[in-house]
């Protein structure tokens, strides 16, 4: 179960900065998600968070 919280708290990470790469408008062009400050800010804190839950789920002490 441990390594399972790990890969969705990378999982959220990676798309964390897919988010904030979309963002600043570096990955795709055409995107309604492209040059928004919304995922601009919110792309940095969905990976904080998944990067969050990979470390608590690493540290957590399990059988």
């Amino acid at each position: 179960m441990r390594i399972a919280i790990i890969a969705l708290g990378l999982l959220v990470a990676f798309f964390g900065v897919v988010f904030t790469l979309q963002g600043f408008g570096v990955i795709v062009s055409d995107s309604p998600m492209t040059n928004t400050t919304t995922w601009s800010v919110l792309g940095p804190i969905i990976a904080l968070v998944g990067i969050a839950l990979a470390v608590v789920a690493a540290r957590r002490r399990g059988p």
